[in-house]
């Protein structure tokens, strides 16, 4: 069943590819939703799929190099049918 998460992302999570990664991973796993970057050096995103390939998705960004998550603050929110892809959203 599908669902959607609202993340705050916390850590050295800018300036690290971190929303170039998490569109890329999204991509492979047929997610869709947003990623951006927040004033205050956190990343917000919302991400739409099964619950497990968010899982996955968290899981491998967990992974990628340079990017050091300390903090995940989610929140399940109503799915959105009118969207089709991952996209980087601007600030």
């Amino acid at each position: 069943m599908k669902t959607r998460r609202h993340i705050y992302v916390s850590g050295r999570v800018q300036g690290v590819g971190f929303r170039y990664r998490a569109t890329y991973i999204a991509d492979s796993l047929g997610l869709t939703g947003w990623v951006k970057n927040l004033w205050d050096g956190r990343v917000e995103m919302e991400v739409q799929g099964e619950a497990h390939e968010i899982d996955v998705f968290l899981s491998r960004l967990h992974c990628q190099q340079f990017i050091v998550i300390t903090e995940l603050e989610q929140e399940t929110i109503p799915v959105r049918e009118d969207e089709n892809r991952f996209r980087v959203r601007g600030y």
